[in-house]
């Protein structure tokens, strides 16, 4: 459990510092996310959950 909130408060950080170094690409990525359609973004998103839980396997192995 105690890895879980690391990862999470990791991915806070990296997220924090992306907005606040770059705020109007993140506005932009925004808005296009807005607009796309909803099939290519949920395979986008397995396929990077799967790339997460084999980064995960791979290191903890």
């Amino acid at each position: 459990m105690k890895d879980l909130f690391a990862a999470l408060g990791l991915m806070l950080a990296i997220e924090g510092l992306c907005l606040a170094a770059f705020p109007g690409a993140w506005r932009r990525a925004m808005r296009a996310v807005l607009h796309a359609p909803e099939t290519p973004m949920r395979l986008a998103g397995l396929a990077v959950g799967a790339l997460g839980v084999l980064l995960v396997f791979f290191v903890r192995a």
